[in-house]
């Protein structure tokens, strides 16, 4: 069942996806994420993403908590690209980086959608130079319901050759409240990481997780890695690193055993920008419940990060003429 569940002035609004087991509330502005509404072991009902009681907050704050985020995700390193012996400079937004598309990335933009077939279908034109990228961007993101799963698709076409680098920053925590994460069980099925700089940058360079803190191939608790010596985790203030998978679906495995909810990840990217929230600055969310650094994970879905300075090859290049679609699915269940 699909219900537009809040229409406020501005064309903003709250649209709910539910079936029995499962309900999402998301919102045309910026295709964020509202709530997640999944039962625990005990069979309460818990809201595992943090947000805002306000459409307001989400247009104000900067953490892109539970919104869509293009059209280039992460990192652009110096603000700064060149395509096709064009160079383009961006919005620098991030330390001396372009992060999340620029000042006005999809996040921010008020998305028409319509309701078919049990899908809400969200849609928006990123005109040819918005935000100082090439190409009028032609995107869609499809949003549906599959028993105990969320089920995200983005689909994109191009006028000229552009970047795109599609994700979703929702912040998870399983126990349905903002509290410290060190407890929540992580694996992922990655053996190689990037390495990032001081601005979080992603530097090029990529190193295997054999014997660091890097190390989720099996199920671990996250305050037995996250508080070891190691040079990235004190350049990040945690985790904040994108994961290169080595399995094609069901990549990451999250897991509170508070709660007994356990999220499996599973999507046809190539890795995952894992984030421990690190940034939260005590600011009030749902409930004027405050929101500290690391109280809450996310599972950034995307390609390589500053990709088109570091790959030779770059995957964030989308030509004209050519199509984008990937979709990545949030799979709730009790253990």
């Amino acid at each position: 069942m699909i219900e537009v569940i809040k229409q406020l002035d501005n064309k903003i609004d709250y649209i709910s996806l539910k079936n029995d087991v499962l309900e999402v509330v998301v919102t045309n502005f910026g295709c964020t994420i509202l709530q997640v509404l999944v039962k625990d072991k005990h069979g309460d009902i818990q809201d595992v993403v943090l947000g805002y009681d306000t459409i307001k907050e989400y247009q104000t704050y900067d953490a892109y908590l539970g919104a869509l985020v293009g059209r280039v995700a992460n990192r652009i390193g110096k603000a700064t690209f060149t395509l096709n012996d064009e160079t383009y400079h961006l919005a620098v937004n991030n330390g001396p980086n372009n992060i999340h598309g620029g000042i006005k990335g999809f996040s921010y933009q008020i998305f028409d959608y319509e309701i078919k077939d049990e899908k809400v279908i969200f849609h928006y034109v990123s005109e040819d130079g918005e935000e100082n990228f090439p190409g009028t961007l032609d995107f869609y993101a499809i949003y549906k319901l599959e028993d105990n799963q969320l089920v995200v698709n983005y689909k994109a076409t191009t006028t000229k050759d552009t970047l795109i680098n599609i994700t979703n920053h929702s912040y998870f925590n399983l126990s349905g409240h903002p509290s410290n994460v060190d407890e929540h069980y992580l694996c992922v099925h990655a053996d190689r990481y990037a390495l990032v700089d001081g601005d979080g940058l992603a530097t090029g360079q990529i190193r295997s997780i054999k014997d660091t803190p890097f190390d989720f191939s099996e199920e671990k608790q996250i305050k037995d890695l996250i508080y070891q010596e190691d040079e990235q985790l004190k350049l990040a203030r945690g985790y904040d690193h994108p994961f290169i998978f080595n399995k094609k679906e069901n990549q990451v495995v999250l897991y509170c055993a508070d709660s007994g909810i356990e999220l499996t990840v599973s999507t046809t990217l190539p890795q995952a920008q894992i984030y421990t929230a690190n940034y939260l600055d005590g600011r009030l969310g749902k409930n004027g419940q405050a929101m500290n650094a690391r109280d809450a994970i996310c599972v950034e879905t995307q390609n390589m990060p500053d990709s088109i300075h570091n790959e030779e090859n770059p995957t964030v290049i989308l030509r004209k003429g050519e199509r984008y679609d990937e979709t990545t699915s949030y799979q709730f269940r009790v253990r």
